[in-house]
């Protein structure tokens, strides 16, 4: 029983929320977040040390541990097939009404692909001070540096971040609007519509990890980034696909499932001056599987190759 009269499980419960989105941030993947956290756990089980402050000590623990994972991952995703992508959250778990706008930022996808190019250290610095508002005397003993050294790491982490700082409309119910207007014509089959709301020099990234079959991993132009979301639409109906939209990573997006209600798949949207500026499709079956059941998106694609076209 600690001093405030909660038991360790129940201050341990208390600060899960925080622990997974200091974990998230710094590794970019929901199951490495979750792993991360109930190793934290297990430590603090076998500790003997009373902290002063809880949420300092098992903020420094969650964070000496997503170091370690991210220095062996990195060695992984330089190995990576095709572009990576984060694994897409539902919803972030915690909350801090002063911090809303910083924790918002920092977990969008163009956000957590900035965060990689950073070294380890300096994102978890950059997480700890800039995300989530800690002293450079917690940062410090969180990573084992000096709180000279982290701040030189945070004032690196910060350029780096500034430099290549993704854009968004401001306005979410503008964001959302235009959200709804392309996931509209996506299920009419609207392409006309949906060209409408691209931006001349749209993007389109895929991220298949080479495990699921994908039409393209990098396109670029209003022209050619529509002609594929009309392939889509086509190979979605002769496969029965449907999707529900949902913000993911804070960002307008959904989830698409096959006919038997399996993942196969997410869409984001980033938005900016009235337009759909980047389009990010998810179809790696490993960054999947927190969201559900997932689909067999080669056996779809078979399916699909044996289906005879029906009428135009």
């Amino acid at each position: 029983m600690s001093g405030n009269g909660m038991t360790r499980a129940q201050e341990f419960e208390e600060l899960r929320p925080l622990l997974f989105s200091i974990a998230y941030r710094i590794l970019g993947s929901v199951a490495e977040a979750e792993d991360a956290v109930q190793e934290t756990w297990v430590r603090w089980q076998v500790s003997d040390t009373e902290p002063a402050s809880t949420k300092s000590f098992l903020s420094a623990v969650v964070t000496r541990v997503s170091i370690d994972v991210l220095r062996s991952a990195r060695v992984r995703r330089e190995e990576y097939v095709g572009p990576w992508m984060p694994e897409p959250l539902l919803s972030d778990p915690y909350e801090d009404p002063e911090r809303a706008a910083e924790l918002a930022d920092s977990v969008s996808m163009a956000a957590l692909l900035l965060l990689e190019r950073l070294s380890p250290l300096e994102r978890a610095v950059f997480v700890l001070r800039e995300v989530f508002g800690f002293g450079f005397a917690e940062v410090a003993a969180a990573v084992g540096r000096s709180e000279g050294a982290c701040r030189q790491l945070a004032h690196r982490a910060r350029q780096h971040m500034d430099a290549g700082r993704p854009r968004f409309e401001a306005d979410r119910k503008e964001r959302e609007e235009l959200a709804g207007r392309f996931f509209d014509a996506f299920r009419e089959g609207d392409v006309d519509g949906l060209r409408e709301l691209l931006a001349a020099d749209v993007v389109l990234v895929g991220d298949a990890g080479g495990k699921a079959p994908l039409l393209t991993s990098h396109l670029v132009g209003v022209a050619n980034v529509s002609m594929l979301m009309g392939e889509l639409i086509r190979y979605f109906r002769l496969l029965g696909v449907v999707f529900e939209t949902h913000d993911l990573n804070g960002q307008p997006g959904a989830i698409f499932r096959d006919a038997d209600g399996k993942v196969l798949s997410t869409l984001t949207l980033d938005v900016l001056d009235g337009r759909i500026t980047t389009v990010r499709g998810l179809v790696n079956p490993d960054k999947l599987g927190h969201l559900g059941p997932v689909a067999d998106a080669y056996a779809l694609r078979r399916s699909a190759e044996q289906t005879p076209p029906g009428p135009e």
